[in-house]
């Protein structure tokens, strides 16, 4: 009966004291306190809707990973078997082969006429990725101050600044995989919160008159553009940025999918059945590295704070770089649409349309934001590869 005692959960809680966390935390109580955090996640992702097709299936893998003696994420021995967290890690994110698989979906769903029609705005896709490299610095300079970020660890923290969960998870896994939750957990959390974070820094950085900028509607784009197009920057990857050919490759080829006209039911698959499976597997095996010994760290809150900063610079560096077109530009930009290079797909173009119309009414900025918001995921993956080539 004490054999059993020792195996239920209320003694892996509050009775296991072998081991602890930083040498202060027991484990058991740890993970109590992770198991806390993961409930309050799944009343964001469900009460809130804070991204929750990935935050809840994080969140529950979360609470998987930190039962006691369940054996989840357990990595396996000679004669026992690997806990099924661990092998969805192994399957799909230590490979990175799910964040790809994601990728290719995203590319499915995502129409690309908007910046074909207005090329100019690939400008503030790249201005907002500002907010990664103002961040890598950031995260660097957090060392003078007692918090040891390595530059893998620095670049996997400023990918945040992208707003782009996908490529977050995948430049993590490849630089510092023991910073893969709190990276995911921000990242996502703050992608929901893009309507709270951005309308501020928007408004300060502009004025009414501004605001009111109309621009006219979009050339209607041709099928063989769209067509042209992802084989187009794909090659342009390959010559200029090939180490962020894996994700530019996968959204590109998930586009051509959808736009060639001859492969309906592939598209259509990778837009329902394919990226809903793999969103499933995707936020488990994030979740499976939940970990309280891993978690409960000083850094988690600093990754917590760092993200903020990240979107904060993302939004203003796009913001700005519109106002500086307009000094050059006979053909006037709305200075909102530049928030939405932090690539937050489809939130931020919604964004700066509400914000339009709150200005005036009649001013509807949806397409010539999501311009921007589609060049922005673009940009987002040439960081990650740039920072690959830098840190890896």
């Amino acid at each position: 009966m004490f054999e059993l005692w020792k195996q239920t959960g209320i003694y892996g809680f509050f009775g296991n004291w072998n081991s602890a966390i930083g040498n202060f935390l027991p484990l058991g109580a740890g993970q109590f306190i992770m198991i806390i955090i993961c409930l309050f996640l799944l009343y964001l992702g469900i009460a809130k809707k804070f991204e929750p097709l990935l935050l809840v299936p994080i969140a529950f893998g979360g609470l998987l990973a930190n039962i006691p003696f369940a054996g989840l994420v357990d990595a396996g021995t000679a004669t026992t078997p690997p806990g099924m967290l661990n092998v969805l890690y192994n399957m799909g994110i230590a490979n990175t082969l799910f964040p790809l698989l994601i990728f290719m979906g995203v590319g499915a769903m995502t129409d690309f006429s908007p910046v074909i029609a207005n090329p100019k705005t690939f400008l503030l896709g790249a201005a907002a990725q500002f907010g990664i490299f103002g961040t890598l610095l950031g995260a660097l300079c957090l060392n003078d101050l007692g918090i040891d970020f390595t530059l893998k660890e620095a670049a996997s923290v400023a990918i945040i600044g992208g707003a782009d969960g996908p490529t977050s998870i995948y430049l993590t896994a490849r630089l510092a995989p023991n910073l893969l939750a709190a990276v995911a957990v921000a990242a996502y959390s703050y992608m929901a919160l893009v309507p709270i974070i951005q309308p501020p820094i928007m408004r300060a950085l502009t004025n009414e008159k501004e605001r009111q900028i109309k621009m006219r509607q979009l050339r209607e784009v041709s099928q063989t553009e769209r067509i042209i197009f992802p084989i187009v920057v794909l090659l342009l990857c390959v010559l200029f940025f090939p180490t962020a050919t894996p994700l530019i490759g996968a959204l590109m080829f998930g586009n051509l999918l959808r736009e060639s006209g001859v492969t309906a039911r592939l598209s259509d698959t990778l837009q329902n059945a394919l990226i809903n499976t793999v969103t499933i597997f995707l936020g488990l095996a994030v979740g499976s590295k939940m970990v309280a010994s891993s978690f409960l760290v000083p850094k988690t809150l600093f990754i917590l704070f760092l993200g903020v900063i990240a979107f904060g610079i993302g939004t203003a560096s796009g913001v700005l770089m519109a106002k500086l077109m307009n000094v050059f530009c006979k053909e006037k930009v709305n200075p909102l649409i530049g928030s939405a290079g932090v690539s937050a797909i489809p939130m931020a173009a919604r964004v700066s349309n509400k914000l339009g119309q709150e200005a005036d009414p009649s001013n509807y900025l949806l397409m010539h934001a999501m311009g921007p918001n589609v060049a922005g995921s673009i940009g987002s993956a040439i960081a990650a590869g740039i920072l690959l080539t830098l840190c890896g």
